[in-house]
């Protein structure tokens, strides 16, 4: 029991690294905050295509302090449906749309390593069939949405 504890707990940590390297590519000038600037350029980097408009709008929904800037606290929140205004299970869709390249509803590793190369990262195929493998609940070889959402939503503690 103790091993499945200490299991859980190590995945917990590793979303949490996970999501910190995503927050840390949206934060380009490296100030611990997402601007809306920077938010809007992730959008586009992603192949977001959103209007002024409806960006300004979701980037107000995310920042609840209303100071501004998203924190990593914030976008922690935004990323497991928690705080005001969160449209959790629309924003974790638009992510998984943002990956599934080529619209068959599945994530694979190829399209994992395009869009993780077009944020700057610097990822191997074979690293990414490894990503993959450790979401792919059904042994597919692929990230559907249902495995997808369970990923996104599990418990994870903001340090």
């Amino acid at each position: 029991m103790e091993r499945k504890n200490s299991r859980a707990s190590q995945m917990m940590q590793l979303n949490v690294q996970e999501m910190r390297s995503v927050f840390d590519k949206f934060d380009t000038n490296k100030d611990g905050k997402i601007s809306r600037q920077e938010y809007k350029a992730a959008l586009h980097l992603l192949g977001k295509g959103v209007a002024e408009t409806e960006a300004a709008k979701s980037f107000q929904l995310v920042d609840t302090d209303g100071d501004g800037f998203i924190d990593f606290k914030e976008f922690m929140e935004m990323m497991r449906g928690t705080g005001e205004g969160a449209s959790w299970k629309s924003d974790i869709q638009g992510a998984f749309q943002v990956f599934d390249l080529n619209g068959d509803k599945k994530i694979s590793a190829e399209e994992l390593m395009e869009v993780l190369t077009r944020m700057g990262e610097r990822c191997s195929l074979d690293a990414c069939r490894k990503m993959i493998r450790g979401v792919d609940a059904d042994g597919d070889g692929f990230v559907d949405m249902d495995e997808f959402m369970a990923m996104m939503t599990r418990t994870m503690k903001v340090p």
